[in-house]
């Protein structure tokens, strides 16, 4: 490529040093790589550069050209000084005619710095009608793709120097760095979004499977005779229940893997009211946002300790209470009942190794970290946990 009559400072103003010319463009370089490397959006950040770039090349006409693979044409897609319907809607053919389709296909810079005079490519008509009569063309390329031409031109009679190239290379270089990276993060989210979607599937599939054994262990439990075994199926259907209800919360959550601690423990009582009509069951749940290796332990930590008291508060039903407040840094759990209360030497170790349930409740507990008590509350039974808080433990 033969750069024509190279001199001095593109618009520089008479009298404006050369040192001082070069040293403002060096701050508009910084200036733009700061800007580039914060810019979410590409199309603002197109335009940012554009201007940017006019300023350190002291002229007033300057331009992105993105090319348009399937007609292999320029877009003027940003610009700055173009009359009205130049910027987003005229195209020029990216043939090696022009001094940007050159640039463009062939990765070489182009000066033209008498287009009037010019041999080697015709003028664009939108630029003739500008009066343009010289322009500096380099190539952007964005992880290794031709993504199109930063262009700046001009109407006087000056000429753009190499150390003008070196300061639109510069300039196209971090471009090109700012597209890749926002492309790079483009397919980051997009990867999240669908490894999102993959665990909100999952989610639901496990839900609508553990409904699936939930559902046949409820006909066993209708056809089989023995009330023991029958209380079993429907312990071990509760648990199920619990498990899937968070996995329901899981996939329907705005945030995948968190649960509303409320509407877990909400829908998870609501369940155990429809197996247990004759007890009424009251919830007071703070509003926490929870991840699931919290959230399943402690919907099947509340389903066993409600389960406790309906078997063993009452002789007919009555009243039990469910509360989970955040107590700075810790969540405290407490289960209560008015019921009769704790049997005679009652031993949370000795009980622990002679019922599944209770044993339950202490891996549980030891899972999340908690402190279990079992408290009188005259009348009744009163089950707290303490244990930290999940969004900090």
């Amino acid at each position: 490529m033969a750069v024509v009559e190279q001199s001095p400072g593109g618009d520089e103003p008479p009298g404006a040093s050369e040192l001082q010319y070069r040293l403002q463009q060096q701050s508009v370089l910084a200036k733009f790589g700061i800007e580039a490397l914060r810019a979410r959006d590409l199309q603002p950040m197109l335009q940012r550069a554009v201007e940017l770039c006019a300023e350190g090349m002291r002229s007033r006409y300057c331009k992105f050209l993105e090319h348009c693979t399937d007609e292999d044409v320029l877009l003027v897609r940003n610009g700055v000084g173009w009359r009205d319907g130049v910027v987003g809607g005229t195209e020029m053919r990216a043939d090696l005619g022009s001094p940007a389709g050159y640039a463009y296909h062939t990765g070489e810079p182009v000066i033209s710095n008498h287009l009037e005079n010019e041999t080697r490519f015709r003028t664009p008509a939108f630029m003739a009608d500008h009066r343009i009569r010289r322009a500096i063309n380099v190539l952007v390329e964005a992880g290794g793709r031709r993504f199109g031409v930063l262009e700046v031109d001009s109407q006087d009679e000056g000429k753009f120097e190499a150390s003008d190239l070196a300061f639109m290379q510069g300039f196209a270089n971090l471009i090109g760095v700012a597209i890749e990276r926002q492309e790079a993060e483009r397919r980051l989210n997009d990867a999240l979004q669908h490894q999102e979607l993959l665990t909100r599937e999952a989610s639901h599939r496990v839900k609508n499977s553990l409904a699936m054994v939930s559902g046949l262990l409820n006909l066993q439990m209708q056809s089989d005779p023995d009330e023991r075994i029958a209380r079993l199926l429907g312990d071990a259907q509760a648990r199920i229940t619990a498990i899937a209800q968070a996995h329901d919360r899981l996939w329907r959550g705005e945030q995948v893997g968190i649960v509303a601690l409320d509407d877990l423990i909400g829908g998870i009582v609501e369940q155990l009211r429809e197996q247990a009509p004759l007890h009424t069951i009251h919830c007071d749940i703070a509003r926490v946002h929870i991840s699931a290796d919290a959230a399943i332990p402690i919907g099947l930590l509340v389903t066993e300790l409600v389960t406790n008291a309906i078997k063993y508060a009452y002789d007919d039903g009555g009243e039990i209470a469910v509360t989970i407040a955040d107590r700075e840094g810790e969540l405290h759990l407490i289960v209560s009942d008015q019921g009769h209360g704790l049997p005679a030497g009652f031993d949370l170790k000795s009980a622990s190794r002679q019922s599944l349930g209770m044993r339950m409740i202490a891996s549980l507990a030891r899972q999340l970290r908690g402190e279990l008590a079992y408290e009188e509350a005259d009348p009744g039974t009163r089950a707290l946990m303490v244990m930290p808080d999940p969004r900090t433990a």
